[in-house]
């Protein structure tokens, strides 16, 4: 199959769960207030792009490669972050919805995750390092056998981190969320 090559090119309002987004390569390429939900991105690439105001709610992500990616206000159920080509992975999320994906087993480090809602969502074996969760909701989130060193967590809460198996040399936590990583015990915690 023939794939395009796409730059710089701006999509407005494409409904691309009715009409495919063509395969091939794009790169400096902008997605705004597009609908993905429950489409095909296998085995696409795209390079410095952005992403603002979509829908990419279960995406069938198989071997899709993300560069340099930006996601704003996008709302992103249930992907599976884990198929993608694992190659130069790396993309930043601010506003979005992420509950009940998967980052499971990838290499994601220096990612942002801003002022974003990450329910249920997985990070075993994930590599965070260096990463930053500012004022996320990590309800339900797993972590377990993460590399966790150097991650920001000091403004996000509602998680739940077992100290124990995960690895996590100079993470930043706050006083107030501390009581997410002593659930395990069953203490209480009062000012």
């Amino acid at each position: 199959m023939e794939q395009t090559y796409f730059d710089n090119k701006t999509f407005t309002k494409n409904n691309f769960s009715q009409t495919p987004l063509a395969k091939g390569e794009y790169e400096n390429c902008n997605f705004n207030n597009c609908n993905f939900s429950d489409s095909d991105l296998s085995f696409i690439q795209f390079y410095d792009c952005q992403f603002i105001d979509c829908n990419l709610s279960l995406v069938n992500m198989n071997n899709t490669t993300f560069r340099d990616t930006k996601f704003e206000d996008c709302k992103m159920l249930g992907l599976h972050f884990d198929n993608c080509n694992k190659f130069g992975l790396s993309f930043s999320f601010d506003n979005c919805l992420l509950d009940h994906s998967s980052f499971y087993k990838t290499k994601i480090r220096k990612t942002t995750f801003s002022n974003s809602q990450l329910h249920e969502t997985d990070f075993v074996a994930c590599d965070l390092t260096d990463s930053m969760f500012d004022n996320c909701n990590l309800t339900g989130a797993i972590f377990e056998n993460t590399i966790i060193e150097k991650v920001d967590f000091r403004t996000s809460y509602n998680y739940s981190i077992d100290l124990e198996i995960n690895k996590i040399k100079k993470a930043k936590f706050s006083l107030q969320s501390i009581s997410g990583l002593l659930h395990k015990y069953d203490i209480e915690i009062t000012n």
